[in-house]
């Protein structure tokens, strides 16, 4: 009789589990919540920019985000040897700069590219309080510039307002309350193509959206096609800057507060 014999023992298997992310990718419980933050944000910000009535809240901060992306625009436009006609900054027909000459597809591709490159900046501070200090002093003054070309009462006292708040914040949580702010502003200017080509579809502004300037520029291509490679662009960069912030801001709170504190300490 046959003695039975044990069937083959495989070799075990590698783990089935994804590696495990590079230790400067890894994002700690606080830099989490800045993530979290960042995609609520930018619910927020489509509410208030589109909403009517609600809409008025954030007339200085819309301000800032449309006279910053006319600002790229006008350097573009005199880097290239234009010259400006005429310029338009309002919270509710968004912005516009005429030009003559110059090189049309760099002007007007700097808007877009301005914005979300400045947009950046302003969302790198969320992730350190040292740079929010930095960025809120870019913040007060763009704040107050778009009053040269506005005279809406209402608009200005909001000016005020904000820029109330931006001192407050200097004193809550030693400065730390200035992150919050400035990562606000980030994702209104990171994401400006979002509300400019919702302007632009939902409210019929006065004022075509760039992408609707690009399908002029080129007619084979629509301004939805247009405003979905901006869009994906845009995120791109908050991707990419949300995990420039994850790799090098790893300070947790209380260290944060002290390095911060070298600058201007309140």
């Amino acid at each position: 009789m046959a003695t039975p014999t044990r069937p083959p023992i495989a070799p075990p298997l590698g783990s089935t589990l994804p590696p495990s992310l590079p230790a400067a990718l890894q994002p700690s419980g606080e830099q989490i919540v800045v993530l979290y933050v960042i995609i609520a944000y930018a619910v927020v910000i489509f509410g208030f920019w589109n909403v009517p009535g609600v809409r008025n809240c954030i007339n200085p901060l819309k301000l800032f985000t449309i006279a910053t992306h006319e600002f790229f625009h006008i350097v573009a436009a005199i880097m290239s040897g234009g010259r400006i006609l005429k310029i338009t900054i309002d919270p509710h027909v968004g912005g516009a700069t005429i030009v003559e000459g110059g090189r049309p597809v760099f002007i007007l591709a700097s808007g877009y590219i301005g914005s979300t490159l400045l947009g950046a900046l302003f969302t790198l501070a969320g992730w350190d309080t040292l740079v929010a200090k930095v960025m809120s002093f870019v913040l007060a003054i763009g704040l107050v510039m778009p009053l040269a070309l506005v005279r809406d009462k209402l608009t200005i006292l909001l000016t005020i307002i904000y820029e109330a708040l931006l001192i407050g914040f200097w004193f809550v949580d030693h400065g730390g309350a200035l992150r919050w702010y400035c990562l606000f502003i980030g994702v209104m200017n990171i994401l400006f193509v979002i509300w400019d080509v919702a302007d632009d579809r939902f409210f019929h502004k006065s004022n075509d959206s760039d992408a609707t300037q690009f399908s002029l520029l080129f007619p084979s291509t629509s301004p939805h096609q247009w405003a979905a490679i901006w869009i994906l662009f845009q995120l791109g960069v908050l991707a990419a800057f949300s995990v420039l912030g994850i790799m090098v801001f790893k300070l947790s709170d209380e260290e944060m507060n002290a390095q911060a504190a070298s600058f201007l300490p309140t």
